[in-house]
């Protein structure tokens, strides 16, 4: 059994327990404020039952005891922040990375007990945005001391230490507008992917440079790339722009070297924003970001339309109960 977490900019979090059939969504006396902004979410398998939203009010974890759907604010120095992006590392789950708006990084050793901010100089002022936002960050799968985030408007950064330095890497880039990070094993060594507003762009020299690659499609907005069973297969969010009025998914099986369509049913309403899957890649949940859910029971060979759509959505998770 697998539970969907759905988060919309400004109606919460959505629930599912039976794949997308049935929708719940808690009232303020769940914990969480109902008409929130959830632009992040994260949990580790270790921990089932227990997830971590980032939101426009800060931190919060839910705890999920049968039925019983609990949120508790977890207090941090992001409280008056925006939680642009989340993370639990694959490796400990215990150590969490949080990205803010305006752009800052913080981590935490004690599943959210307690944070740091970690010191990493960004961009003060974006003609586009105001204030730059860390949108992306993730933990490295291939070295436990790696980290990324990615920054909208500011670039890539890296850190090689566990977050206590981090350098810039944006030779190659078109430009600094980052919407996703991937990192997977490609040809025995790594591989990271980036999406941006101008298309994706891919490092095999651990971020020192990025080379862009023309996507099959009229447009080259991206959002996301999800590994499924380790790397072997990709999928990748695009669309004509934010929230846009129309989209594709793309599916790769060699590392992103190409890519072709995955046949989501249509029309598709707007740029398809989130994907999420079981451990095994057989279910998987692509979200456009006005509502739509798509879902594929056999590993992205076909889809379907939910009927439900859920308003403005930015962040989605599918966890093993």
């Amino acid at each position: 059994m697998t539970k969907l977490y759905v988060g919309t900019a400004g109606m919460s979090v959505w629930f599912s327990d039976d794949a997308g059939a049935h929708w719940d969504r808690p009232y303020s006396e769940s914990g969480l404020y109902l008409e929130s902004r959830v632009w992040a979410l994260a949990s580790h398998p270790k921990a089932p039952g227990r997830v971590y939203a980032g939101t426009d009010r800060g931190l919060y974890r839910l705890d999920a005891a049968g039925k019983r759907r609990r949120w508790t604010h977890m207090p941090s120095p992001m409280d008056t922040l925006d939680i642009w992006a989340l993370a639990v590392a694959p490796h400990d789950p215990k150590l969490l990375l949080a990205g803010t708006h305006p752009a800052g990084l913080y981590l935490s050793r004690d599943a959210g007990k307690s944070w740091k901010r970690l010191r990493c100089k960004f961009a003060d002022h974006c003609i586009f945005i105001g204030k730059p936002r860390v949108t992306t960050v993730v933990f490295d799968p291939i070295d436990p001391n790696w980290m990324w985030a990615g920054v909208e408007i500011d670039g890539i950064y890296r850190s090689t230490n566990g977050g206590r330095t981090w350098t810039k890497h944006v030779n190659g880039l078109r430009t600094e507008d980052i919407h996703g990070l991937t990192v997977i094993e490609h040809d025995g060594r790594r591989r990271v992917l980036a999406t941006l507003n101008a298309g994706l762009h891919i490092s095999d020299d651990d971020g020192e440079s990025w080379e862009w690659r023309k996507l099959p499609s009229k447009w080259q907005y991206t959002r996301t790339t999800l590994p499924i069973n380790g790397g072997k297969r990709l999928l990748l969010t695009n669309g004509n722009g934010p929230p846009g009025n129309d989209g594709r998914l793309l599916k790769s099986d060699d590392g992103g070297e190409s890519w072709s369509d995955a046949g989501l049913p249509t029309p598709v309403n707007s740029t398809p924003w989130c994907i999420t899957a079981d451990p095994d890649g057989k279910q998987i949940f692509v979200l456009s970001n006005l509502g739509q859910i798509f879902q594929s029971k056999n590993g992205g060979r076909t889809w379907k339309k939910l009927d439900r759509e859920l308003g403005e959505i930015r962040s989605a998770l599918l966890q093993a109960a």
